[in-house]
């Protein structure tokens, strides 16, 4: 029977779990805003892991907007730091080099959501129910 997972994709949830706790706990400096961990991808000899990242805001942010670069900076400086703490809390071997990214699917999306929303004019995807019909079956 063939495994589900791999290790590296266990690898990488474990990976996303443990630094989501961390940033929000550990790293207290103030241009970060409020961050969230996407996605984790591990290389397979676990020598990288691409930390996806996007912050909650309300308005919407690009990766050239200067919180993003800001958030992103401060996470790479902190890197050797949360790699540590990995290294520590996962009990691995290899702890992976952090390499942070943002992650534009969020916006990308909501781009195809509102073009889709323009294409069907706004309407339902399935219609009202018609009760009447139910009644006359029965």
């Amino acid at each position: 029977m063939p495994k589900e997972f791999s290790r590296v994709d266990r690898v990488a949830d474990q990976i996303q779990k443990e630094l989501a706790v961390m940033v929000q706990r550990e790293i207290k400096d103030p241009r970060l805003g409020m961050v969230t961990i996407n996605a984790v991808k591990v290389s397979r000899d676990l020598g990288y892991a691409d930390v996806y990242i996007s912050l909650l805001t309300a308005d919407e942010v690009t990766e050239d907007d200067e919180s993003v670069q800001d958030s992103l900076k401060v996470l790479r400086k902190a890197a050797g730091f949360l790699r540590s703490q990995l290294g520590r809390a996962m009990k691995l071997r290899v702890v992976p080099q952090l390499r942070f990214h943002f992650d534009t699917l969020g916006g990308q999306s909501r781009h195809i959501d509102s073009l889709i929303d323009q294409a069907m004019g706004k309407k339902p995807a399935v219609g009202p129910s018609d009760d009447s019909d139910e009644e006359s079956r029965d």
